[in-house]
């Protein structure tokens, strides 16, 4: 339970001993004769004055705590709250930091990401002017490939027209004397190599 129900509680109590001690009073009968003498007067001012003083010492001593620890729990509650709010002003601060941060870095990767690009378009040019300068010297490599192989043809074809023709004349001029000497010298030569 806490300081201020304990008040309320202290303070109701006291408000019935109060109405306890005038209950003579308001329990008399209208006929009844009441008297009001002035010594009577002065030990209900006394009653009442004890009363009263009982009663605002019981709502100051109970009251009193009460309000206190209301004031602690008011005193922490603001000590909370100004820790809390350190602690988001710091990370307020982090946060702007960072983003700060994040704004250069975007720029940076940014820069780098168009450099990147640029090198790399230069690096497809490159490869593109090559690829180009290959693909214009391949139809020269490929006709200076024809000619050699036309030349190598035409040499073969020169070279097998000569041997035909030098064939068909030594079989003009051969006759079956000059061929039976051929034939005997061939002979006498393979015998001296034997030897």
């Amino acid at each position: 339970m806490n300081g201020s129900a304990r008040a309320v509680r202290a303070a109701l109590f006291a408000l019935l001993l109060l109405l306890g001690g005038s209950t003579p009073l308001l329990g008399a009968e209208e006929g009844e004769n009441v008297v009001f003498s002035p010594l009577g007067w002065v030990f209900r001012w006394i009653n009442a004055g004890i009363l009263f003083g009982a009663l605002g010492y019981v709502i100051w001593k109970k009251g009193r705590a009460a309000f206190r620890q209301r004031a602690e729990t008011i005193s922490g509650a603001i000590a909370d709250s100004a820790r809390m709010q350190s602690t988001a002003e710091g990370r307020l601060r982090e946060v702007e930091g960072k983003l700060a941060r994040l704004a250069e870095e975007t720029a940076r990767l940014r820069a780098e990401a168009q450099r990147e690009a640029a090198a790399e378009a230069e690096r497809i040019r490159t490869l593109a002017r090559a690829e180009a300068g290959k693909i214009e010297r391949a139809p020269e490599a490929e006709i200076e490939a024809a000619e050699r192989a036309a030349r190598m043809e035409l040499r073969a074809m020169a070279a097998r027209l000569a041997v035909a023709r030098a064939e068909s004349l030594i079989r003009q001029r051969l006759t079956p004397e000059l061929h039976a000497d051929i034939f005997r010298s061939f002979v006498s030569d393979l015998g001296r190599t034997v030897n």
